[in-house]
């Protein structure tokens, strides 16, 4: 048997209203806010006394997903360096297909977002940058070129 979708990729966040805002602003729909503790999410997660603050977010084609945790019980470790290079192991950035990767980058500026490198050209077909937001994010964006 396959998989059937990939469903979301979660992140562990600090400051859920400020990145629920940055990724607004690229476009990602909130689908629900609220939170989450239980015996159930501990059992689930692995973690004792859990109480957290989650938040769904879908890219508008409805097919993608972000889930945002702000942990208030255990309190959020971070285990890596602050803004980690592209060459840290685990998870770097999520890619996002956009239509003006030039408003998009301007558009999340407002939201503390920085260019890691520079907006590249590949070829004919894309255009692509990487964009650090709240709490050292990494997405990146392409643009495709017609």
């Amino acid at each position: 048997m396959t998989i059937r979708r990939m469903d979301n990729v979660l992140i562990v966040v600090d400051d859920l209203e400020a990145v629920i805002a940055f990724f607004v602003e690229l476009g990602m729909e909130l689908e629900n806010k609220g939170p989450l503790e239980g015996r159930w999410a501990e059992r689930v997660i692995g973690l004792d006394d859990v109480r957290q603050d989650i938040a769904m977010l879908r890219t508008p084609d409805g097919h993608g997903r972000v889930e945002l945790a702000k942990f208030h019980r255990p309190k959020a470790i971070n285990p890596e360096p602050e803004n980690a290079p592209a060459n840290t192991l685990g998870i770097r950035r999520i890619m996002f297909a956009v239509d003006d990767i030039e408003d998009v980058i301007a558009r999340l500026r407002t939201h503390g977002a920085e260019l890691v490198g520079k907006l590249e050209q590949y070829e004919n077909i894309y255009r692509l940058c990487y964009v650090r937001g709240p709490e050292g994010i990494i997405v990146g964006l392409a643009e495709q070129l017609d």
